[in-house]
């Protein structure tokens, strides 16, 4: 059985990254849940423990570009084919975090809040996000005046004071829409 998630669909910059798990049945690690429900320095030492123990795992990454060129779903259903052509021990099962993934080579049970119902989502999650953060603290050394390690490329205010100062970054989804927001609002979810 193998779990994928991905993170990043909703932000204005930045890739969007799916991971894909597979463990043995006797593998169980404290705090794996949502990785938005755990700390950031737990998601790291997590990282490590899940590659660590991991049967298996792979990681896609597509890019701002190729969103912009295919949308935003189609980038994440990319991220999560390319983390399962990773994988270097076939699945019999895939579970998949939501209720809209399909897959022509793999049995497919999507599951919604997935996240929070399954350990190798969870875990999923977690080296998801855990990619993707790292990636946007890299970011944020080659675009020293956005500050892309707090917001991680989301909708807040201060990304978008940033992009009306500074304007967008190579990085930046050109096919996202910026929508003005009421002070101290905070928009997360994606704007086709």
């Amino acid at each position: 059985m193998c779990g994928v998630d991905e993170a990043g669909r909703g932000p204005l910059a930045g890739p969007v990254v799916a991971a894909a798990v597979i463990f043995s049945d006797d593998v169980f690690l404290k705090d794996v849940f949502d990785s938005k429900q755990v700390l950031p320095e737990r998601r790291e030492e997590l990282y490590h423990e899940i590659t660590e123990s991991a049967v298996s795992y792979g990681i896609g990454i597509i890019d701002n570009r190729e969103i912009d060129s295919v949308n935003i779903l189609q980038a994440t259903f990319l991220a999560m084919n390319n983390a399962l052509s990773k994988l270097k021990v076939p699945p019999g099962l895939v579970l998949v975090d939501g209720n809209f993934y399909k897959h022509d080579s793999f049995e497919i049970m999507n599951i919604v809040k997935g996240d929070t119902k399954s350990f190798s989502i969870a875990a999923a999650s977690i080296i998801a996000k855990v990619t993707r953060d790292r990636i946007m603290r890299q970011f944020e050394s080659d675009y020293p005046n956005f500050s892309f390690s707090a917001h991680k490329g989301y909708c807040t205010r201060k990304h978008m004071d940033e992009i009306l100062e500074y304007g967008y970054t190579d990085i930046h989804r050109r096919s996202f829409k910026l929508k003005l927001l009421e002070e101290n609002e905070i928009l997360e979810e994606e704007v086709l």
